[in-house]
Parts: structure tokens; C-alpha cells; sequence
């Protein structure tokens, strides 16, 4: 959970930043963003290819070497005088976060008895629900007292205890069993696995097109400070966390379609609204609440429309599902700095709402496929999972 916060909350506290970070290292605010999308790739390439190409590497010495080599990359990161050097560190970061996350996931699931797999994983998965709550808001109140440098040399600490304790805990860990490659590509085979995936993949570019150029289209609510936008980011966070608590039992009880298309419609709105209310920090303010919320409960329904299709398989289901979350990353800096392009900063949540539209006509169009298929093949419609 620590070293899942750490990788975290470096990834997102470059929203928040984004304008100190380019006027240290002497570049313009779009490039800076870009590499946000290098990271993402890197990770969203690295982690399938890690699994596969190091699956007999014992866990424990997987995991400190993710975690060391992420420690190297934020040093770099925090040596930084020019964009190229920061690039350089994110690109090792990047490959340290892959060896680190997924890994840490499966042992998760397996160092514990079956019935608790889900508490263990929720557990480890909340270092990302606090790298958002907590680091990235922290981080940022931190950057613009001390310098951006700041929360990156903090980083380094933690990196480097993860790094030293992760080989005293978990020696001796399993290895675990090999998986084919074939049975790793298996659920892309089936279209409702990818009409699920693509929301996944729009429905993180959404809200990430917002957050990353958060600085930017609330500069005239915040008047520039990084103290009254940290704020924002820590409300946006706590309400993040309470959205999580509910949206395990609301899925549970309305299904992942209804569940899934309620957060995306009132995420729209919520976007669209900030559009309008920019200006207005006590509003900013409130719509970040909503906006928390739902951002917050989107995750855990469509995890559960995924292992719902195939059980069986949920495993590798879920390795692609991370691959999508961080596709969606990748895709959000270029679609915001298009935006910002063509009409300015406002016209960004106007982008994370039409995402978020596409997210959800992809969405609910894995569930109309099976209806569509038993049609074609029976004549008949048929019932579709919640």
C-alpha cells in the first residue's frame, strides 16, 4: 500500500505543479503534461510484459527492484534542470512502477486465505485512493512553499524504505505459476471485454483531461495560489474516498450497468458546470464534491462488469484492465492541451464531459452485444447481466 501510494501520488501530484514544475526546468506547461502520457504508456506497456518476460523472478526481489528503480527515477526527477533529464526520470520511474504495482496486487491475493483476497487487495488498492486524497493535494501545498523539489525528495524517502523493507517482509515468497501468453490475450477475444475496456479507457481520460490541467482551468478561482488549489485537490480526494466506501454496495445492489451510468452522466454535468463556474471558488468548491463522489465509485463497477463476464478468467481480465486505466492517462494530456488550444482553459471540462459521454456509449454497448449476438443467433433477445 506504501509503495502503491508513493507511485501514485507521483504520478498525480504533477497536476497540481504543472505551472512550477515548467518554469523550473525553463519549458512550456504542455510539454511538461506530455509526460504524464510517457509514464502511462511506459507502465501500461511495461506491466504486461513484466508479468510475462520476468514470471519467474522471485516477488519479493521483482518488487524491490520496481521499487528501488522507481527511487532512482524520482531522484533523477528532483535533479532535474531541463525537460530532458525530467523525461529521463519519468521513463525509469515509469518501468519501477511496472514491476512494483501489478506485483504487488498478486501477492496480495495469495499471502492471505481465500475468503480475505478481497480485503487484502481493497487494502494494497487504497495507497492509489490516498496517493489522490492525500499526496497529491499535500504535495502540491508542499511544492509551492518549498519548491516543486520538495514532495519529490519526500517521494525518495519513501521509495527508499519500501526498497529496504520489501526483501525483510516478503522473503521466501512462491513463485507463482506460469500463464501462457495465449491465455493472457484469451479475454480480448470477447467484444463485451472490449466494449468494457474502451470505457475503462475513456472514463479515466475523462476525469484525468480535468485533473491534470487543474492549475489551468481554475486559475481564475484560485487567483493563481497553489495553497487555495491544493484545497480543491484534497476536498476532490476526501470525497473520492467516501464515493469508494459506497460504490462496492450500490454496484452490488443497482448492477455495474446502472451503477457505471449514473457516475459517467452526473460526472458530465459536473464538468460541464465547472465550465461555467470557473470563476466561482465556493462553487468549484461544491462541484468538486459531486465530482469526487462519482469519479471515485466509477472504477468499482466496471471491475465488476469485467469479472462478471468470465470469473474463470478474471485475472487476466483485470491485467488489461490496468493496461486500459492507464491508456486513458496516457490519451488525457494531449486531449486537454488540444482544449486548451482551441478555446482556452474552459473549454477543457467541456472535453472531460464529451469523454465521458463516449465512455459511456461504449460502456453500456458491451451489454447490448450479447443482445445483439443471442438475436443473430437464436432470433430471440435474451436476458444481460446487471
Amino acid at each position: 500500500m506504501v509503495g502503491l501510494f508513493a507511485v501514485g501520488t507521483n504520478a498525480f501530484v504533477i497536476a497540481g505543479l504543472l505551472p512550477r514544475i515548467a518554469d523550473g526546468l525553463g519549458a512550456s506547461q504542455a510539454s511538461v503534461s506530455y509526460t504524464i502520457t510517457i509514464y502511462a504508456v511506459l507502465v501500461a506497456v511495461a506491466s504486461p510484459a513484466v508479468a510475462i518476460v520476468l514470471a519467474r523472478v522471485s516477488r519479493a526481489g521483482l518488487m524491490a527492484s520496481g521499487a528501488l528503480l522507481f527511487t532512482v527515477g524520482v531522484v533523477v526527477a528532483a535533479l532535474s534542470t531541463s525537460l530532458t533529464w525530467f523525461v529521463i526520470a519519468r521513463v525509469i520511474a515509469a518501468f519501477g512502477g511496472a514491476a512494483l504495482v501489478p506485483t504487488a496486487s498478486a501477492v496480495a491475493a495469495t499471502i492471505v486465505a481465500p475468503e480475505r483476497r478481497g480485503r487484502a487487495l481493497a487494502f494494497v488498492g487504497a495507497g492509489f485512493t490516498l496517493a489522490v486524497a492525500i499526496g497529491s493535494p499535500l504535495g502540491t501545498a508542499l511544492g509551492s512553499a518549498a519548491g516543486w523539489r520538495a514532495p519529490m525528495w519526500l517521494l525518495v524517502g519513501i521509495g527508499a524504505l519500501v526498497t529496504v523493507l520489501i526483501p525483510v517482509a516478503f522473503r521466501g515468497m512462491p513463485r507463482p505459476a506460469p500463464v501462457s501468453l495465449r491465455a493472457r490475450v484469451r479475454p480480448l477475444s470477447d467484444l463485451r471485454v472490449i466494449a468494457a475496456l474502451g470505457g475503462v479507457l475513456f472514463a479515466t481520460a475523462s476525469f484525468n483531461i480535468v485533473y491534470i490541467f487543474s492549475a489551468q482551468v481554475l486559475h481564475r478561482a484560485t487567483g493563481g495560489s497553489g495553497t487555495l488549489l491544493a484545497v480543491l485537490l484534497l476536498v476532490y480526494g476526501g470525497a473520492g474516498v467516501l464515493g469508494n466506501v459506497f460504490a462496492g454496495r450500490i454496484t452490488d445492489r443497482y448492477g455495474s450497468r446502472a451503477s457505471a451510468a449514473v457516475a459517467l452522466i452526473v460526472q458530465a454535468v459536473a464538468l460541464v458546470a465547472v465550465a461555467f463556474f470557473e470563476w466561482s471558488y465556493p462553487l468549484c468548491l461544491l462541484l468538486f464534491v459531486v465530482w469526487g463522489v462519482v469519479v471515485a465509485g466509477l472504477t468499482i463497477p466496471m471491475q465488476h462488469r469485467l469479472v462478471s463476464i468470465d470469473p474463470a478468467n478474471a485475472q487476466q481480465t483485470m491485467a488489461w484492465f490496468s493496461t486500459a486505466m492507464y491508456l486513458g492517462i496516457a490519451i488525457a494530456p494531449p486531449l486537454g492541451n488540444a482544449a486548451i488550444g482551441l478555446g482556452g482553459p474552459w473549454l477543457v471540462p467541456i472535453a472531460g464531459a464529451v469523454v465521458s459521454v463516449l465512455a459511456l456509449g461504449l460502456f453500456l454497448l458491451g451489454f447490448a452485444t450479447r443482445r445483439m449476438s443471442a438475436v443473430a443467433t437464436h432470433g430471440i433477445p435474451t436476458t444481460v447481466e446487471p
